[in-house]
């Protein structure tokens, strides 16, 4: 099957090769997509008609588990490897609604009208779409290399952090969720 759209030889070519990442096809990604655009609208969500029916597979991201980008007026939706090599469909689907709900008219950020969608998404499928995600909610682990680990004084709380940030370097501008003073413990290099 060919199309043909702005970009359309990069589709072409990206269904032809159906690469797989541990299991997971091209042809099984870009089904799930089909799905939450299908899932949206069924609950009336107005997403964009023009997305590309492929899902382009991150390999770098480590610090983002999807991505939805706007070039010449489509939408590609990414999302990153290791969620597609390590994650359940539930924690896939729930990334891909994430992306899709951001072709909606005034969605591009996390407003008002993209949380009412992503409510709606969650109430008629039980997914747990919300602004960010972490490792832990998607069931996948966390293969990044920790740095430090801000401390909470009261309640023990260990915060890793991969890079220096103004939480690592001045951790007393800051308070844990609980109120307590944090502090900062360097990891000894390996």
């Amino acid at each position: 099957m060919t199309v043909d759209f702005p970009a359309a030889e990069w589709y072409n070519s990206a269904r032809e090769k159906l690469r797989e990442v541990n299991g997971v096809t091209q042809e099984e990604l870009d089904g799930l997509l089909a799905r939450a655009i299908a899932q949206a609208r069924a609950v009336g969500i107005p997403v964009s008609g023009r997305i590309r029916p492929a899902v382009r597979l991150n390999r770098r991201a480590r610090t983002r588990f999807g991505c939805c980008v706007c070039r010449e007026g489509w939408y590609t939706i990414e999302l990153s490897a290791q969620l597609a090599r390590e994650g359940t469909e539930q924690a896939v689907m729930q990334v891909l609604c994430h992306e899709v709900l951001h072709t909606c008219y005034g969605c591009s950020n996390h407003g008002p009208r993209w949380r009412g969608y992503a409510q709606r998404m969650n109430a008629a499928y039980g997914y747990q779409i919300q602004r960010t995600d972490n490792y832990d909610a998607l069931g996948i682990q966390d293969h990044r290399p920790v740095r430090y680990y801000v401390v909470c004084q009261r309640c023990g709380r260990r915060i890793p952090r991969m890079k220096r940030s103004p939480l690592v370097d001045h951790p007393g501008r800051y308070r844990c969720a609980c109120g307590g003073v944090l502090r900062v413990e360097p990891v000894p290099p390996i």
